[in-house]
């Protein structure tokens, strides 16, 4: 194994680091141990105790989320990163493992898991069998098929569970439903998201290149490649592939722009801009998807950009819909009711018989266009409850105490991650495909299959 060490890390005592291989193997060796865990809730006036994964980055904001509680573990695979998070939760016990912390930590109620897309669902499914209750960060899931199987989980174990799109939890969702619900523009049939992710973010549409380095001796590289296939470490892009200004090739962020780590901008993005559009729409699974536009797409890496099509059939008595997908800053025509000289960086335009509304990035400010005529008009009755403080991390800490299963909960955010993902299935094939959603299948890609259910290295599993 490369990376850290089995010995003392400077200024953190041996006793709360811990790298047993050994113990990680056992972790998951045995669904027998723990399956029958049974989730434990706290009274509101208890405290929950919390392991974090991941300890900074995206962990930072997520711990912060939740530091009303007890955090009394921390996980990261570079003894850097766990070092900073020992700073502000000094009490922590610290691993590099996340196997071995839930092996160890028997004393935890629940986790967070703020580490790259490939992780989410081991680490999550893992959480959820041994009864402890999960805020995962968005894509729920790297695949498809990891979205189904951790949305029946999260059923069979009644744990307390939160995707961490926190637009769900906010007031702007709820009303756009509202609105939208109350036939403020008539029947949508044309939705159209972007994002400008990936581009100045992170690197896409290249080739591996052949290099390594060495491994840095604070990361533990076979730890953080996880359940996928084993490669070399490569700490900075050759300035022959991507010019005078070399960059970071996998951490920290990097990893969006490789299928084996992340995806893309899609799993960046689209489960903020979209939710506002499936959730009132009731959009459910497409029933295909079209690449529209793919610039540069390569084996190993998302294209450089994309546009995406999700064709979502009739809903009842709702029509049938067509969503648009634009990412790194390419953007649907400017509609000429827009007040503005050009459409946000982020956001969602919802294009209805009677009229069109605009939202943000995270579906905040629902408003009518043109923009002025929001002045006259009279928002509809508040019919969907409210989130405390629009705060996604109370409402999951509310529903971890006997409250109220959190809104963006996996039964919920399950089939939306897999609608999401659906547009990266299409890049990876690269063609328009015909989805069956009852049995994840492409009708007309069979070699889909090791797209939508990935293989798993040994010792990682899900």
């Amino acid at each position: 194994m490369t990376g850290i060490r089995k010995g003392l890390m400077p200024g953190i005592n041996r006793r709360r680091f811990i790298y047993s291989s050994a113990l990680a193997a056992g972790a998951v060796a045995s669904e027998v141990a723990f399956a029958s865990s049974r989730p434990r809730f706290k009274s509101p006036n208890e405290k929950l105790n919390i392991g974090g994964i991941g300890a900074t980055g995206k962990g930072t904001s997520d711990l912060e989320g939740v530091s009303g509680e007890n955090i009394i573990a921390l996980c990261d695979v570079d003894s850097n990163n766990l070092a900073e998070g020992a700073k502000r939760y000094p009490r922590a016990r610290l691993y590099s493992d996340y196997r071995v912390m839930l092996e160890k930590e028997k004393e935890l109620d629940a986790v967070t898991v703020s580490i790259p897309d490939h992780h989410h669902a081991p680490a999550t499914m893992m959480a959820m069998k041994m009864g402890k209750h999960v805020y995962c960060q968005k894509p729920l899931t790297h695949t498809i098929w990891e979205a189904r199987q951790i949305a029946q989980a999260a059923r069979k174990y009644k744990v307390a569970t939160q995707m961490g799109n926190q637009g769900h939890a906010a007031e702007g969702n709820r009303e756009l439903c509202e609105m939208i619900w109350a036939g403020a523009i008539g029947e949508v049939r044309d939705v159209h998201c972007w994002t400008d992710r990936s581009k100045g973010w992170w690197t896409q549409g290249l080739a591996r290149p052949f290099e390594s380095d060495p491994v840095p001796p604070s990361l533990d590289w076979n730890i953080w490649q996880g359940a996928a296939p084993v490669r070399p470490y490569l700490a900075q892009w050759p300035k022959e592939i991507t010019g005078a200004k070399a960059g970071p090739v996998y951490n920290p962020q990097m990893w969006r722009g490789w299928w084996d780590f992340g995806c893309g901008a899609i799993g960046d993005m689209a489960c903020h801009i979209m939710d506002g559009a499936y959730w009132s729409l009731k959009l459910g699974p497409p029933a295909s998807v079209e690449v529209v536009q793919s610039t540069g797409p390569t084996a190993e890496m998302p294209p450089v950009s994309s546009i995406i099509r999700y064709y979502f059939p009739s809903r009842g008595a709702l029509p049938p819909c067509i969503l648009t997908w634009y990412d790194s800053g390419l953007r649907p025509p400017v509609p000429p009711e827009l007040e503005a000289k050009e459409l946000p960086g982020n956001g969602a335009l919802l294009i209805g018989s009677k009229g069109k509304i605009l939202t943000g990035c995270y579906g905040e400010n629902p408003r009518l266009l043109p923009e002025s005529s929001m002045a006259d008009y009279k928002r509809p009755p508040q019919i969907i409850p409210r989130v405390p403080e629009n705060n996604s991390f109370l409402d999951w800490i509310r529903a971890c105490k006997g409250g109220p299963a959190a809104c963006s909960n996996f039964e919920i955010s399950g089939p939306f991650t897999e609608m999401v993902l659906l547009g990266n299935l299409a890049l990876r094939l690269n063609r328009t495909i015909e989805w069956d959603s009852r049995h994840l299948r492409v009708k007309n890609a069979p070699e889909a299959g090791p797209f939508i259910k990935k293989h798993y290295r040994a010792g990682w599993h899900v």
